[in-house]
């Protein structure tokens, strides 16, 4: 009997630490789990037992001590279950000692032997592969998302039975590989909706792809059946794609929360999230007493789409202020605090009014003055304040929806997209954490968009004549930008002033004088 270590993991976060399991076995009887378990690992004995008796596996009826380093972070879940069995089993010389420290652990074991898949595979591995180690061990279900890792040795196993031989050089398992770059090419543009399915609606499609290239946040208010949530849905696919290093850190996030789906392996799509309005303040934000990332860290790098704006609480409205300013979540607890990243794009939608029909050509609508005013201002100035674009969407006219002739693909809308991000990056290479213009400050406004003569005179105008607010002044120059950049152009005239000016026509005291009238 003697004392053996194997190496495992713990996430925190969206990150992982290197978890050392130490088993002793000495004369005695019980066994004790240490280090900072959880109910979920407590529970591990008896799982442990089980999957031994089934497996035909010999369980010593010794004093087994069972160590969790470090001891000071606490280890929460049952992904550490094949680690401990296995240190226990190297423990009792029942698994071959040479080489099992080149490897990380990983697994939750069902009553008959068999190895569930876990959570957190991404991260586990790039951890693996920064500590140095050989490999993974780890379930056959997560075999691919821990592939995509490059240098580093997957080994996909169904059963402890297969760990065991396989550590003791019994059963030959080849490491999982996957092709990168292949699943880039054949995943990235595979989308179901295309907006050359909308008719109409050139105007609003044409914000759309305004606020796309300058990740730009944009809020949609027209009546029920306008095509809000048809057109938001097909935001994705005039987004650029993601680069290698986007996607890693999306499917981190998406791993650690257990939503990979179907996509076992690398998320090649940039995220669409659109939480119910009756969502809690946790599952927006992310938090719990087992902290996990909420519905803004699931869209970071993608899109997060809120249907029905007013109609989500007041309370969860305002703590997206933050993430919205800062692209990241901070989860607080007593003892430690948990980072998630939030670099999103906020697509809304909402009726202009309770019944919905203020605005409408043909329909009338009932509400009084007081109940539009009421109903818009459930969305807080501070959080209209971070959106760039507003926009009135209209019911599509008879005559379009019979038009025959496809509209402009998605395909074509993302060529022009990609081109105004590519001089985005180029204009912000060196100034970290800004990619779009959207992302400007007020300082970098001054510097990247001067205004001649004539465009801030059409823009002093628009202030005044339309009671635009003095937010609404920096929105508008950096959505002129963004336009300037999808013509080509280097510096911004006053046809881009003009448009972007068309974009703020929702702007809150704008919107109150036209209910006036």
């Amino acid at each position: 009997m003697a004392f053996r270590r194997v190496y495992s993991s713990a996430v925190v976060g969206i990150n992982a630490l290197t978890v050392e399991v130490e088993a002793n076995v000495s004369p005695g009887i019980g066994m004790y789990l240490v280090g900072l378990p959880d109910s979920a690992v407590k529970e591990s004995h008896e799982r442990i037992r089980s999957a031994f008796e089934n497996s035909g596996l010999r369980m010593v009826g010794k004093k087994t001590i069972v160590n969790l380093a470090p001891a000071d972070l606490k280890k929460e879940g049952s992904s550490l279950d094949l680690p401990i069995a296995i240190a226990m089993l190297a423990a009792t010389e029942q698994v071959a000692n040479e080489n099992i420290g080149e490897w990380v652990i990983m697994g939750e074991l069902s009553l008959d032997g068999t190895v569930k898949p876990i959570k957190g595979a991404l991260p586990v591995a790039i951890e693996a592969l920064a500590k140095g180690f050989r490999g993974v061990i780890l379930p056959k279900e997560n075999a691919d998302e821990a592939a995509v890792v490059e240098g580093l040795e997957v080994i996909g196993v169904g059963s402890l039975k297969e760990a065991v031989d396989f550590l003791n050089g019994v059963l030959p398992i080849f490491p999982t590989k996957v092709a990168t770059e292949l699943l880039f090419v054949e995943r990235a543009n595979r989308y179901g909706e295309d907006f050359s399915d909308v008719k109409g609606q050139e105007y609003v499609k044409r914000a759309l792809e305004v606020a796309a290239a300058g990740g730009h946040n944009i809020v949609m208010i027209g009546a029920p059946g306008s095509g809000k949530t048809m057109l938001a849905r097909r935001m994705p696919t005039i987004m650029p794609p993601l680069s290698l290093e986007e996607a890693l850190e999306t499917t981190k996030i998406h791993s650690v929360a257990g939503k990979l789906g179907s996509e076992k392996g690398l998320l090649t799509r940039r995220p669409f999230r659109a939480p119910h309005h009756l969502a809690s303040a946790v599952a927006m934000v992310g938090g719990g007493s087992n902290p996990q990332p909420g519905e803004i860290s699931l869209a970071h790098n993608g899109i997060l789409f809120l249907d029905e704006l007013p109609e989500f609480g007041r309370s969860i409205l305002e703590v997206m202020r933050q993430p919205l300013e800062d692209k990241v979540v901070t989860v607080a607890r007593a003892k430690y605090s948990v980072v998630y990243p939030a670099n999103f794009m906020l697509v809304a939608s909402m009726n202009p009014c309770p019944c919905g029909y203020y605005n409408h050509p043909t329909k009338e609508c009932n509400c009084s003055r007081y109940a539009v005013e009421k109903y818009i201002n459930k969305i807080s100035g501070p959080l209209m304040d971070r959106i760039d674009i507003q926009i009135e969407v209209t019911p599509v006219e008879y005559d379009q929806m019979q038009e025959r002739q496809p509209a402009e693909p998605s395909s074509a809308i993302r060529q022009r997209v990609i081109a105004a991000r590519e001089r985005q990056q180029r204009r912000f290479e060196g100034i970290e954490g800004v990619f779009t213009n959207a992302m400007m400050n007020s300082a970098m406004i001054a510097e990247f968009c001067p205004l001649d003569e004539q465009c801030s005179a059409l823009l002093g105008r628009a202030m005044e004549r339309l009671s635009l607010s003095a937010r609404a002044y920096n929105r508008i120059i950096k959505v002129a930008r963004t336009i300037a950049d999808l013509e080509g152009a280097e510096q911004i005239n006053s046809s881009h002033i003009a448009e972007a000016i068309g974009y703020r026509n929702l702007d809150r005291e704008n919107w109150g004088v036209r209910v006036e009238n």
